[in-house]
């Protein structure tokens, strides 16, 4: 099994949260052939409250990702992922998100604050932050009103006119690079509006996507967002607002569920398949996703 992927140089893939999380755990085994490249606007929760008085890019996305690649737990990672109880000012924090800003306050750059964390767990795949400078995600809503941080965006009731950056920012060098490499390149799963266009509306991110050679997939989500704006999406309007940011049709292979209407994307090569992980609801299974990305190296590379 996977036997075509192990064949490839380098793997990329793009998006944040639980849904990358899920993919880079699923391709772990492909080691330093393997890059996340991880977003960074998130302006809630824990990582929301730290960009306020602190500065800096949102960790929360990264720290998911750094925690699905650990393979052996122990007292320290347990540490790591402890999340403060209670009323006080640190309720609701992640000691992992406080750790990941402590070191980039130590740091040159928020990279290196990643790279001792997967040196102190052993974690051989790459994990690199979006950009290095601080950023939120702005829309534009059917009202043309300007809609400012993901929070925001989140709840929206209807899909947005358009959605930007502010402040245009430049990619991590290191991501960019791994793109332009890549055999290989994997967009989602994962909140569709929050999780994954920001990458795409780095303007350098885009255009290395649009001149890639790699064959590119979309893997959807399980289940339906609970953004009421996203989950009124189909898979055709998604691929289509992608590539619309892209500036190309570059989307060669869909992942989808055997019950997602595919009408619109029927030309290209589609994988229908039960990936759920039974113990982890609407989640995928790290060994059938693995499985189903080898079919595609199969089909789409190796043919």
């Amino acid at each position: 099994m996977n036997i075509y992927l192990k064949n490839l140089n380098r793997v990329v893939a793009l998006g944040g949260g639980h849904g990358l999380g899920r993919v880079m755990s699923s391709l772990s085994y492909l080691g330093s052939k393997l890059t996340g490249i991880v977003v960074t606007s998130d302006n809630g929760g824990s990582s929301g409250r730290i960009r306020q008085s602190e500065g800096g890019i949102a960790w929360g996305d990264l720290r998911n990702c750094l925690n699905q690649l650990i393979t052996k737990h122990n007292a320290i990672s347990n540490i790591f992922n402890y999340r403060f109880k209670g009323t006080g000012d640190l309720s609701g924090h992640n000691l992992g998100n406080l750790l990941l800003k402590a070191l980039d306050n130590f740091s040159i750059r928020p990279l290196e604050a990643v790279n001792i964390i997967r040196a102190l767990f052993k974690i051989k795949s790459f994990l690199i932050p979006m950009t290095e400078k601080a950023v939120d995600l702005v829309a534009i809503d059917k009202n043309d009103v300007l809609v400012y941080g993901e929070t925001a965006i989140d709840v929206l009731q209807s899909p947005p006119k358009y959605l930007k950056l502010y402040p245009d920012v430049s990619p991590t060098i290191e991501g960019l690079k791994s793109i332009n490499e890549a055999d290989l390149i994997l967009i989602g799963p994962g909140s569709f509006y929050t999780s994954l266009i920001p990458i795409l509306l780095i303007k350098e991110i885009a255009l290395s996507l649009k001149n890639t050679t790699a064959v590119v997939v979309f893997i959807d989500n399980l289940s339906n967002e609970i953004s009421l704006a996203a989950s009124s999406l189909t898979i055709f309007e998604k691929v289509l607002i992608m590539e619309k940011y892209i500036g190309e049709k570059i989307i060669d292979v869909l992942i989808v569920t055997p019950n997602v209407n595919i009408k619109g994307v029927e030309n290209r090569l589609i994988i229908k398949d039960f990936l759920e992980d039974v113990n982890i609801p609407y989640n995928h299974d790290i060994f059938l996703l693995k499985k189903a990305l080898d079919k595609v190296i199969k089909l789409k590379i190796l043919n």
